[in-house]
């Protein structure tokens, strides 16, 4: 499968994450998230059949820390389903106003 663009697993630059959001099949219960740009952001995960947003970040020397990264206040985020407009709104929409998974 060809994406429009090349996944990268690093720190993500500062600044505002470019949209919309990617997802990328891992398995039948994990998507992995990505940016428009590629950097990995996060994945969905499916738990109790409910599809929860997992925040991942990476630091300087590119070790992945669960639960960090530019969308670490939308960690645990719930969706219905993993599509992928909606949790591109959702979870870039919760960054810029601020508020997190809670939402």
């Amino acid at each position: 499968m060809t994406h429009p663009f090349t996944p990268t697993y690093g720190p993500v630059p500062p600044g505002p994450l470019a949209g919309p959001l990617q997802l990328l099949p891992v398995n039948a219960e994990v998507m992995a998230v990505h940016t428009a740009t590629g950097a990995h952001v996060g994945s969905l995960k499916k738990i109790g059949g409910v599809w929860k947003f997992k925040a991942m970040g990476y630091d300087a020397a590119g070790h992945m820390g669960p639960g960090h990264g530019p969308l670490t206040d939308q960690h645990n985020m719930a969706f219905a389903a993993p599509d992928a407009a909606e949790v591109s709104a959702r979870l870039l929409g919760a960054l810029a106003s601020g508020s997190g998974a809670s939402a």
